[in-house]
């Protein structure tokens, strides 16, 4: 098997750090790794398939000997830099919001719409977390009972905001139980023992652009403007794993058995559903899995053909990491790069 020269923008984030982790768990065939920072991170090591390499700085010239680099390094770098990547030869992954709605460039899920990278021009965006969960439990009843509208509200992990996120929510619990005055930064509001029903900035609608990019991404992705969307985003106090309230309602007549098998049958889908136990997803228990994980899936009794479920999955693995190898492995499955 051909073997590729790999970087990884960002490599020292929350993201970039399980990019290495999931290149050497799935075995992808790296011939060389090289790891992408800014200047401050120079020199610094990590570990990859046993053995430390050095942090380098992500500039121009960096990806001259390199097939693919994924990017996770935020939305000012990787339009920056993205562009720099293509020109020296190399295929840019990026899980930024910088391309995602550029029509020149594939927005891919694998499971979902793993065809569109035949028609890459250099860049691949991954989509949002949020919508990368929802569709690969939604398409598999997308193609079969045809759905025509999504309410979606989702409970997004603080680990969403990166390694402040994550901080700020622990220094916030540590100053709580100590009666310390709990101090804001990274959110608008205090994030301990709270919900925040604000995530990225809000536009002229008052939705967020968290929540428009789960109406155009999923669009883009399904090739259907006509499916209406209306989303809420919620941030709250968990470290990682998104969970989404999602209802449907379909064209076609949809059963919550039926509903149960299909997605029984889908790639990366798993279906955790026994209310008679107290079984269903939960986000304490399903960090560091690659799946979509369903369940409470129930009749919508208030519309003709409607379901409810509940969807969770690991913010940092499938709803970026992952998904930005899955997309690396299908350009090699379909001869891209």
């Amino acid at each position: 098997m051909k073997r590729y020269s790999v970087g990884v923008v960002g490599a020292m984030g929350a993201v970039g750090t399980e990019m290495l982790k999931i290149l050497e768990q799935r075995d992808f065939p790296v011939e060389n790794i090289k790891p992408l920072d800014v200047k401050e991170n120079e020199g610094k090591k990590v570990c990859f398939n046993g053995r430390e390499v050095e942090v380098q700085i992500a500039q121009e010239g960096a990806f001259r000997d390199l097939d693919i680099a994924l990017f996770s390094a935020g939305e000012a770098a990787s339009c920056n830099l993205a562009p720099v990547a293509v020109s020296e030869g190399c295929i840019a992954i990026d899980n930024s919001n910088a391309f995602r709605m550029d029509s020149k460039v594939p927005l891919v899920i694998p499971e979902v719409n793993p065809e569109d990278v035949m028609w890459h021009e250099g860049i691949i965006a991954n989509p949002n977390c949020s919508t990368i969960q929802m569709l690969v439990a939604l398409k598999p009843l997308h193609d079969r009972y045809t759905i025509k509208r999504i309410v979606v509200s989702t409970y997004q992990a603080v680990s969403g905001s990166g390694l402040p996120g994550i901080l700020e929510l622990e220094e916030q619990v540590k100053a709580y139980i100590e009666n310390r005055e709990l101090k804001v930064k990274v959110y608008p509001h205090q994030i301990a023992f709270n919900a925040i029903p604000h995530i990225d900035t809000f536009t002229d609608n008052a939705y967020t652009k968290e929540e428009m990019k789960m109406v155009h991404e999923t669009h883009k992705i399904f090739h259907d403007e006509k499916i209406r969307i209306s989303p809420t985003a919620v941030r709250i106090p968990v470290i990682r794993c998104h969970s989404e309230s999602i209802n449907i309602e379909t064209e076609k007549p949809i059963k919550v058995q039926e509903a149960k098998e299909v997605l029984s049958k889908a790639p990366s889908v798993k279906v955790i559903d026994d209310i008679s136990a107290n079984v269903y997803p939960l986000a304490a228990e399903l960090r560091g899995t690659d799946e979509v994980y369903v369940g409470r899936i129930r009749q919508d009794f208030s519309v003709e053909n409607g379901l409810n479920m509940w969807v969770v999955a690991d913010n940092l693995r499938k709803g970026a990491a992952l998904n930005a190898v899955q997309i690396a492995e299908t350009l090699i499955k379909y001869k891209k790069v």
